[in-house]
């Protein structure tokens, strides 16, 4: 338990780093690493796909907390635009975190690669919304954040990057989808959450040191480490070809994918 715990503190840093600089939320790695982690422990196979979506899950509530803080000190956060997407976005990550639950863990597995190549090939090709004008219809938010919030608690991450595209293709500036996407976290995290530990109260296989399907050792090491590192990382994206180093790190995203469909 301690070297996975130490090791998860590793996996924070980086983590960490990787939210600050690319403004990419963690499950992007979190969840494969914690995959091959709780495999290497000898976790029980039915639950380790579903053990590394929750745990990751968990650690946004805590790093959307430190981003909602600083957007709010920079007034980047457009309140209005967060209340109509909050009650879709925590209907959608219940109704998700009960569809993972109900799913077969390779269907889960599978599912979350091809949301690797989604990610890995769109920075890739730094894909990014036209600047055509287009009328707002802000009715849409209630479905579209249903959605966000359903694909989120499968793949346990907290929405960025389908809030932000979402947002900058209805013409809202970047540093205020980046700000909306990021309060949007929390009550994806929370529901998911709940839901998850609700389903696996009674779940006997569940290694020591498990609440519900969350495992606290890697939550505590991950939230240790990447609530320091991510103003790293912001730091850094001003000082380093932050554009350039996405596109390396979009080929790492794909080895990571076919990593884990080749098993």
């Amino acid at each position: 338990m301690l070297e996975l715990f130490l090791l998860t503190m590793l996996l924070g840093v980086v983590a960490g780093i990787l939210a600050g600089l690319f403004g990419l939320g963690g499950g992007v790695i979190i969840v494969p690493a914690l995959l091959w982690l709780f495999s290497a422990q000898k976790f029980p196979d039915e639950y380790i796909m579903i053990m590394a979506i929750a745990t990751s899950l968990a650690t946004i509530i805590f790093t959307s907390l430190a981003s909602i803080i600083a957007h709010h000190k920079h007034e980047n956060i457009k309140w209005d635009r967060v209340y109509r997407l909050i009650p879709g976005v925590f209907i959608g990550a219940a109704v998700g975190a009960v569809l993972a639950d109900w799913v077969d863990a390779e269907i889960l597995k599978d599912f979350f690669i091809v949301y690797l190549f989604y990610v890995g090939i769109r920075m890739a090709l730094q894909l990014k919304p036209g600047a055509k004008k287009v009328k707002i219809k802000s009715y849409l938010d209630y479905p579209v954040g249903h959605g966000i919030g359903l694909l989120s608690a499968i793949l346990g991450i907290g929405g960025g990057t389908l809030t932000v595209p979402y947002l900058l293709g209805q013409q809202v500036a970047m540093k205020n989808a980046v700000a909306i996407s990021s309060v949007c976290g929390m009550p994806i995290a929370l529901s998911g959450v709940l839901v998850y530990i609700l389903l696996s109260w009674d779940k006997v296989l569940l290694p020591e040191w498990s609440f519900g399907y969350i495992y606290l050792p890697a939550l505590l090491g991950v939230v240790l480490c990447s609530v320091i590192t991510a103003p790293i990382g912001a730091k850094l994206a001003n000082k380093l070809p932050a554009q350039k180093i996405k596109r390396y790190f979009s080929g790492i995203i794909i080895f990571i994918a076919i990593k884990m469909m080749l098993g």
